[in-house]
């Protein structure tokens, strides 16, 4: 007896899959930094220390003295001398004119005017203490300081993203069948 035989034939499905990865770029640039240092200001003021001395006495008492000088003491001796002189004139004059009451007055104006003085001798070449005299004027410095803080300028720079998200697309690469068909036989073949 030949019996009738079902052949199935099936086709699985297929999917399909395509995905694309999701893409991250991130760049950070660099802050930005700028530092300026103004210089410091420095002012100085200042006055010369002083030193005077003065010799004019000391050289004054060991004779030597400066034109101005010797011609100022000449004229002031030379003034007493004058009145000295017209004193003793007028006191010799006034001895004379009285000449007759006596007494020997040539002869006691011949011994006051003798033809040899008497010197003294002093040393002359020391001069005496306290002549020279010394002022000191120290001076002054002022020193005055300006410090100039820093400028500093900075900036954040935001990072730079770049982002492409992924994706996944699903298809059907081959949809399942099934196939049947009866062989052989005599079978009736109605559904």
């Amino acid at each position: 007896m030949n019996f009738p035989q079902i052949q199935m034939q099936s086709t699985f499905g297929q999917i399909e899959i395509n995905t694309q990865s999701a893409q991250l770029q991130m760049e950070q640039p660099p802050g930005t930094l700028t530092i300026e240092q103004p210089p410091a200001q420095m002012q100085v003021e200042s006055r010369p220390a002083r030193l005077t001395i003065d010799q004019t006495k000391a050289w004054a008492d060991v004779n030597i003295k400066s034109a101005p000088q010797s011609i100022e003491d000449a004229a002031q001796e030379a003034r007493q001398d004058v009145l000295e002189g017209i004193a003793r004139r007028t006191q010799e004059g006034e001895a004379m004119m009285k000449i007759e009451n006596g007494g020997n007055a040539i002869a006691e104006l011949a011994k006051q005017h003798k033809v040899l003085p008497e010197h003294e001798f002093v040393l002359g070449w020391i001069p005496s203490a306290g002549s020279v005299k010394i002022d000191v004027d120290p001076g002054s410095l002022d020193i005055q300081w300006k410090v100039n803080k820093p400028i500093i300028n900075s900036q954040v720079n935001q990072p730079i993203i770049q982002y492409t998200p992924g994706s996944v697309e699903i298809n059907m690469k081959q949809y399942p069948s099934l196939k049947i068909d009866v062989v052989g036989g005599n079978v009736e073949q109605s559904i």
